[in-house]
Parts: structure tokens; sequence; C-alpha cells
């Protein structure tokens, strides 16, 4: 005689329902896990592109300064102030600058000025040479987007910041330093000073 064998069971449809909700479930918590972390990589990779192109402006004007000239400039108005530096309330770039040529046979001595545009973008002027002839244009390049306030101070003799350069008509020389503050449309706000060579 053969023993009784029990009958093959399956899963029953609300078994087989409640399996493909949780199953359902999962994935979506998944798939939205992973679009938050992607977000997230595109955000961090977006902020470490925009320090970077800001890390790169502030080598440029480090450059710019410590090859600053003492230099007072001629021009089509008469003579200039090897530095000039502007109050924001001022048209115009808000510091201009002589400037040593970076390497002999690369570059020349030119004046040099930053300033902030209507498009939120710090401008760098380029002037063909130290000395502008009455017709001479700078040419304008955007060197960093996205700012919202640009100052700069300036350390005088007795070591106190001004924010206009010259401190004292009359005054040739440079300044000791120059202070630097960027505010950011994407927010914060970064500080350096930078020490002039001359």
């Amino acid at each position: 005689m053969k023993p009784f064998a029990p009958a093959a069971r399956g899963f029953t449809l609300i078994e087989l329902l409640t399996a493909l909700l949780i199953l359902s479930l999962l994935a979506l918590m998944s798939y939205r896990g992973l679009g938050a972390v992607l977000e997230a990589r595109a955000r961090v990779g977006e902020e470490t592109a925009q320090w970077q192109r800001l890390a790169a402006f502030c080598a440029r004007f480090e450059q710019d300064v410590q090859l600053a000239s003492p230099r007072p400039v001629r021009g089509a108005a008469g003579s200039a102030p090897a530095w000039v530096g502007r109050p924001s309330t001022v048209p115009g770039p808000l510091l201009e600058f002589s400037r040593f040529a970076w390497m002999e046979g690369v570059d020349t001595p030119r004046r040099v000025a930053y300033g902030l545009n209507d498009r939120q973008e710090i401008e760098l002027w380029l002037w063909p040479g130290p000395d502008a002839g009455p017709d001479a244009q700078p040419s304008r390049y955007a060197v960093l987007g996205g700012v919202t306030k640009l100052e700069f101070e300036y350390l005088n003799g007795a070591l106190a910041w001004v924010s206009a350069w010259p401190a004292s008509p009359g005054d040739a020389a440079l300044p000791r330093a120059v202070r630097l503050r960027v505010a950011r449309a994407a927010g914060g706000e970064i500080m350096r000073v930078f020490a002039l060579s001359s």
C-alpha cells in the first residue's frame, strides 16, 4: 500500500500580490535613493567646478598683482598713477594698474584692470601696453561668472585698509597689499589678501 502523499501546495493569489507589492515598494525606494545620490553628486560636481574657477581667478589675480609696476602711465587724458583703486559707486573697472611682463618674449608690460559687469561676471581689461594712446581700447574678458559683489581694499603705509587708491593726492606709491572680497550668487563669500612685491 502506498503512503498518503499530501497534495502539492502553491502560493495563493493574495500571497503573490503581497510579494509583488513588497517588491514594488523596495524598487521604488531604491529608485528614489539612487535619484537622490545622483542629484547630490551633480550638485557637488557643480560646486567643485565653481570653486575651481574661483581658485583659477585668484591665481591669475595674484600673478598680476605680484608683477605690479610702480610706473605711472601716460594716456589721452594726461598722466595716471601706477595703481588706481576706485570705489564701487564709480563706473568702470574698480582696480586698474600697470604690470611687468609675465615672461620676456611671451608677454609685454601692460595696463590691466578688474571690474564687475552687469552680467555678474568679473571682467579683466587688458590694454596693448602700459601707455594707452588716444584711440587705445582695452580687450575685455570675462574671467569669473556668478559674482554678485566685488570689492577691493588697499593697505597703506600706516597699515590701515582704505577703499580707494591713491590714498592721498599725489601719492605715486603702490599699496602694501590688496584685499579682495567676492560674493558668489550661489552663496558664500571669500576674502583673500595679496601682498605686493614692490
